[in-house]
């Protein structure tokens, strides 16, 4: 599991490092973006407290898109970018801090609706 889990790292890391190349198409490039974007943020789509679906994106989504945006860069951008990001995992994962507030403001903006919203269906109405 520590493998998989170091290997995804590195992936994620390649995914970044290719991103900056110029040698890598715009539709892949923007699609990297979002793979990494999401992979590195500290704020999930679907929380991991909710049971079974919480972890799905840690278990299926991540890993599909990182596979899928690896098929989309070149591969000798890749080989070049798996030198760099092994030297990089010595350092630390970077942290997409700008992903991770989007996240969160749409999480506040789904609460915020669901707790304006939900005694309406009910039959209660807020005093005025």
């Amino acid at each position: 599991m520590k493998a998989w889990a170091k290997k995804l790292k590195q992936q994620i890391l390649i995914l970044y490092l290719a991103y900056k190349d110029e040698r890598v198409p715009g539709y892949a490039k923007l699609f990297t973006a979002c793979v990494v974007a999401y992979a590195l943020s500290p704020i999930d789509l679907i929380p991991d407290f909710i049971p079974v679906l919480g972890y799905l994106d840690d278990v299926i989504i991540v890993p599909l898109g990182i596979l899928i945006a690896l098929k989309m860069i070149p591969r000798e951008v890749i080989a070049q970018c798996e030198i760099k990001a092994k030297e990089l995992m010595k350092k630390g994962k970077p942290k997409n801090w700008v992903a991770g507030s989007l996240f969160i403001l749409i999480w506040v903006v789904v609460l915020l609706g669901v707790i304006l919203n939900f005694p309406f269906g009910m039959g209660f109405a807020w005093p005025v």
